[in-house]
């Protein structure tokens, strides 16, 4: 049986070290394909070497960043203003190509090479302003050398129909999607793993991933947000080792193979 080859992407790395624990046991144990580094965090430089070892066979890409604050480290607004101030026009073309900058400058500091792909942390990478300032960047650092390919967050399959995956949609993954597909850059093939950090239990994490599985096609990205342990200070912290024990199980491998998926690991 041909099992389609799916990308598992664990977000926010280096924001604890309990996230940054799961990350390096789930890539260990060949459960993820990819993880995405929130370079503004203060962990970021010691937990960078970490990942060294584990590339290729696990993707390594920048978390860009707006709107964690990591306790006044990096300049920061929540959700709902860096949202109004995209749909109003009042983010500054030049601030944003300074914070795109700078935070990939951070990633190829630490880790000697660029990233592997990049995503937003919420998403925010596909904001309006914020994702022609990316476009921008990434044709004047990456012209003429190997591009980073970009988290398209068009759900997969039937997915749309989930509330919360066509929101993050509307509000700018069709649009960023079709701004790099005509500019001819990389994107996953579907996305999947949105819902409301409510899991009480690995099991019930277990049957939404379920679902996701029945919908992604080959080349599809799930997200994910596993911690070792509950972080504290975290919006999703209890979540998280939720996320963690189930990808950890042997129930996933099971899940995988009945929806006829493999998570891919580069060789």
């Amino acid at each position: 049986m041909n099992h389609r080859a799916i990308l598992l992407c664990a977000d926010d790395y280096a924001l604890h070290p309990l996230v940054d624990e799961a990350v390096l046991r789930l890539a260990e144990a060949a459960r993820l394909s990819a993880t995405s580094c929130m370079t503004t965090a203060p962990g970021w430089r010691a937990a960078a070497p970490q990942l060294q070892t584990l590339r290729p066979r696990l993707q390594v890409g920048l978390h860009f960043n707006l709107t964690e604050c990591h306790g006044g480290a990096h300049a920061a607004r929540p959700l709902g203003q860096v949202l109004a101030a995209a749909y109003t026009r009042r983010l500054g073309a030049a601030q944003l190509r300074d914070a795109w900058r700078a935070q990939l400058d951070a990633f190829e500091d630490a880790m000697g090479a660029a990233p592997d792909y990049i995503d937003g942390h919420q998403h925010v990478h596909q904001l309006p302003g914020v994702r022609q300032a990316l476009l921008a960047e990434l044709q004047a650092r990456y012209t003429g050398r190997a591009m980073p390919w970009v988290r398209s967050t068009v759900p997969a399959g039937g997915l749309w129909r989930d509330p919360k995956a066509a929101v993050i949609a509307l509000l700018g993954g069709w649009s960023c999607t079709r701004l790099l597909a005509r500019a001819g850059v990389a994107m996953n093939r579907g996305f999947g793993g949105v819902y409301g950090f409510d899991a009480p239990d690995a099991a019930a994490y277990g049957a939404r991933m379920q679902t996701w599985l029945a919908q992604v096609g080959e080349g599809s990205l799930l997200m994910c947000h596993p911690a070792a342990a509950e972080v504290p200070d975290d919006a999703i912290g209890r979540q998280r080792p939720v996320e963690c024990a189930y990808l950890m199980s042997d129930a996933f491998a099971r899940d995988l193979a009945r929806q006829g998926c493999r998570v891919l690991v580069k060789q």
